[in-house]
């Protein structure tokens, strides 16, 4: 059983935090920047936004056999390997954009490569937590996560602009930097060891199967995917079509930074009310809430040409989400056993993630074929429809309270 201690006194769980923390940073530098690195190499919004999906595709392929392995192998050894390969790939990119020599397979190489180790990296991590911390603090954890991750989105995109615009290698080595980090980081990690509770033969396929069923019988851990999945594909696609929008109207990079990075920011701040909120708001009213903020605010984009105010709009859109992510995160975990954690997590990082690559898709050929207002509102009338459904959805409005 873990001892309850402040979780700033839990020595692996801050090395997990702390580790992951600057890997945010990076990952978001990069996740700023390599959009337009496709963009300026290819020249084509279409064939950027492919390229970008790309890691989400990575996420899908693997995704399902990635949650049974890790519900199979060491749970820390795929971390710490997870981080040597995203290393050594942003290693290959910042190479070869220091010799001026960055082929469009190269880009999708190390796309794919990234979006792999996320699939694999994101369940184990997951899976791990509830082993590292007390019953207890784990809805705090897990918020602490979710500040970590604004946090390291808002800083490593504003920081990717800024780098970006100095030099367009500055952001990958950034990312490949922080990876080296958190590789020898996660070599001091010590997670409990696993109680082996079957005597079957490993048997991959009926693993993955055994997942699959576990996630749909639960009717509110698929209710909650199947919605958040829709809301990303579509915001995935509004977000490209913003940022290739606003490069196009001659918006500096550092201002472009500083727009992508206001979600992270919005993050941040909801992140330090969530625990109120969480008290005080139903799950219902959390969940739906999150939906009618991004609805009704998207649109107004089309009101500004300053990445300033748009950065604005975006962070206003993230308040809710840290909220509403709590409360299915804790759920989720609780209900789950140990063993079939990993799977749990590779569904979910497996459904966004094709939502994410579809709406990067999406967004590619909506900036590319339509005028900026179409473009926006058709994205904003996709999130409507969806906030619609969920808004009457049953099992939402009996979505089990936090205890």
């Amino acid at each position: 059983m873990t001892t309850t201690v402040p979780l700033s006194r839990n020595r692996n769980y801050t090395i997990l935090w702390s580790s992951q923390a600057l890997a945010e940073v990076g990952f978001s530098a990069t996740s700023f920047a390599f959009p337009l690195l496709a963009l300026v190499i290819t020249g084509s919004p279409v064939v950027a936004g492919a390229i970008v999906a790309v890691e989400s595709l990575g996420q899908v392929l693997v995704g399902l056999p990635a949650g049974a392995l890790v519900d199979r192998w060491d749970r820390k050894k795929i971390m710490v390997w997870c981080e040597a390969a995203q290393a050594v790939s942003l290693g290959s990119l910042v190479a070869g954009l220091f010799w001026d020599v960055v082929p469009v397979p190269h880009l999708v190489a190390v796309a794919a490569v990234m979006g792999i180790c996320r699939a694999l990296f994101e369940p184990a991590e997951d899976a791990c937590l509830p082993n590292l911390v007390a019953e207890n603090q784990l809805s705090t954890a897990i918020g602490l996560n979710a500040a970590r991750s604004a946090l390291g989105d808002s800083g490593g995109k504003a920081l990717g602009g800024v780098l970006y615009g100095l030099n367009r290698t500055f952001p990958f080595l950034l990312d490949m930097i922080t990876h080296v980090i958190g590789f020898f980081a996660l070599l001091f990690l010590r997670v409990p060891a696993r109680e082996r509770v079957s005597t079957e033969k490993p048997h991959l396929g009926r693993e993955i199967a055994e997942g699959l069923r576990w996630v749909w019988q639960r009717k509110e851990i698929r209710v909650t995917t199947i919605c958040a999945a829709v809301l990303n594909m579509f915001f995935a696609g509004f977000y490209l079509v913003v940022l290739v929008l606003a490069h196009g109207k001659g918006i500096p990079e550092a201002e472009l930074g500083v727009m992508a990075a206001m979600l992270g920011v919005g993050g941040i701040v909801g992140s330090l009310f969530a625990p109120a909120l969480c008290e005080r708001l139903s799950p219902y009213l959390s969940i739906v809430g999150v939906f009618w903020g991004v609805t009704l605010l998207t649109p107004l984009t089309l009101l500004f040409d300053s990445g300033y105010l748009i950065g604005v709009l975006f962070g206003l859109m993230a308040l809710l989400a840290p909220t509403a992510n709590t409360t299915i995160s804790t759920h989720q975990m609780l209900i789950t056993p140990d063993e079939l954690r990993g799977r749990l997590g590779s569904v979910l990082t497996l459904v966004v993630g094709a939502a994410f690559g579809l709406g990067s898709l999406i967004g590619g050929q909506l900036a590319a074929a339509l005028p900026p207002t179409a473009a926006v509102l058709t994205c904003t009338g996709g999130i409507a429809a969806v906030t619609l459904l969920v808004t009457l959805n049953p099992t939402l409005r009996r979505y089990p309270a936090r205890t």
